[in-house]
């Protein structure tokens, strides 16, 4: 447990960095954000060393690149929405019958659909930020010896990554990678990606290693 407690500081870190990102458009201060942090930058190494950050003034570089890229990415030419992508019928479910929902209100997770500019809960900064949660439920876990709370944690973030993220969202990023116009979100997408996988993978080993009941191979 004392590895998952090194750990989770940096797992709150990326999960709220991605999901501000997918959420809604970059403002100045979100950018001093990742700028002031070299190892965050050091994750978007394109964005880091891209010409025109150095070039442009910060506000020009949000209103003509950055947020006309996050345009055509999020609202004009891709859909970042599970239900799009699971859905035979390709039509985004924003009711009550989205499978996400159940979930949010078992967990009271509560979605600003208005403040996010997101249209349904399956939006992919949505589900990122509800990650999130979840990682930041597990640390007070951990700061609490609860090991039962953070093998619960797991399983729900395991299953949620599985069932949800992990069924559409690579289809998703792959896309937005290749139609970025900015390295920003092409890093930014790639970024994201890997993270998933590789959280999956994490999450997976955590539960076999601190969790799993005798008999149990999952």
């Amino acid at each position: 447990m004392n590895e998952m407690k090194q750990d989770i500081d940096n797992r709150i870190a990326l999960y709220a960095l991605i999901s501000r990102l997918m959420m809604i458009e970059v403002d100045e201060q979100f950018l001093d954000q990742i700028e002031s942090d070299p190892e965050i930058l050091d994750l978007l190494p394109n964005y880091r060393d891209w010409g025109k950050r150095k070039e442009l003034h910060r506000k020009e570089l949000v209103d003509q690149y950055y947020n006309v890229d996050f345009t055509n990415l999020f609202i004009m030419h891709l859909v970042p929405y599970e239900s799009f992508y699971t859905r035979d019928d390709q039509m985004i479910e924003s009711g009550g019958d989205n499978p996400v929902i159940q979930l949010y209100n078992a967990l009271d997770f509560r979605v600003e659909l208005d403040s996010a500019r997101v249209v349904s809960p399956d939006h992919i900064g949505v589900e990122l930020e509800f990650m999130y949660m979840l990682c930041v439920a597990q640390k007070k876990a951990l700061e609490a010896d609860d090991k039962e709370g953070v093998c619960e944690l797991l399983e729900v973030q395991r299953a949620f990554l599985k069932e949800h993220l992990l069924e559409w969202a690579p289809m998703f990023l792959i896309n937005a990678k290749r139609e970025s116009r900015t390295p920003l979100y092409h890093d930014g997408s790639e970024l994201t990606l890997e993270f998933i996988l590789s959280d999956f993978e994490y999450i997976t080993a955590k539960l076999n290693e601190h969790c799993a009941v005798e008999g149990d191979n999952a």
